[in-house]
């Protein structure tokens, strides 16, 4: 099911953000992705749909600007910051530095998330959730008893044979554990390799409007350790 990962290629604007020449659109369901990532994402669902399972895309492929809208609205207190365990967090008792963490804790850094890369897919089972109820992405979802506990038991037998694998399974200091977030193995390999610090600082250093945009610069030989090369 993987392409090599040979096979794969990308260039700076594509990696950060700044470009979508590497990914299509689909309308049923509605994504954006490689395309290789998405035959094997849709394959992937044809087989829950015999097991009883409606698996969607929630979030996938997404641009720079996007997820610069996402960081500022958090660092500016304007949108919630959660723990790992999903609790809110009071944004005026945090730090700046704490404030990053804390939006890398749920969210991508602008230019170094896996969402440029159109190889990572958030994923929900449509026929698991009662009417009125919207999907939070948060842990008590997938806990014992959750209501999507059945989807990411199903998920644990059968990724791996779709080249898939959840960067997120564990807390390794960066994203907090994320196991509704797959990742096809072979492309995100190759894009993890082309990824350097450099053409991160460029895209960041001309974003204008980012805020705490001198701390993240600060920060990022960590943030490129902790948050974008240190997952499972």
């Amino acid at each position: 099911m993987e392409r090599s990962a040979q096979a794969v290629s990308f260039d700076a604007n594509e990696l950060t953000g700044r470009a979508r020449t590497h990914v299509r659109q689909f309308s049923t369901p509605r994504f954006a992705a490689r395309p290789e990532v998405a035959d094997a994402f849709l394959a992937l669902r044809a087989q829950a749909l015999l097991d009883g399972i409606d698996l969607l895309p929630i979030a996938s492929w997404r641009p720079f600007e996007a997820q610069l809208r996402i960081w500022n609205r958090k660092f500016a207190g304007e949108a919630l910051l959660r723990d790992i365990d999903g609790q809110p967090l009071e944004h005026a008792a945090l730090s700046p530095r704490e404030i990053v963490w804390a939006i890398l804790g749920w969210s991508g850094l602008p230019g170094a998330t896996r969402r440029h890369w159109g190889t990572d897919i958030d994923v929900w089972d449509r026929n698991a959730l009662p009417p009125g109820q919207r999907t939070q992405l948060l842990p008590h979802e997938v806990a014992p008893g959750g209501v999507y506990e059945r989807l990411h038991a199903w998920l644990d037998l059968h990724i791996e044979a779709y080249g898939f694998f959840r960067p997120y399974r564990s807390y390794r200091g960066g994203m907090f554990p994320e196991p509704w977030h797959l990742s096809f193995a072979s492309s995100a390999r190759a894009a993890l390799g082309a990824f350097d610090i450099d053409m991160l600082r460029e895209a960041i250093r001309q974003a204008d409007g980012m805020l705490g945009r001198d701390l993240v610069l600060e920060m990022l030989p960590e943030i490129v350790a902790r948050h974008v090369r240190n997952v499972d």
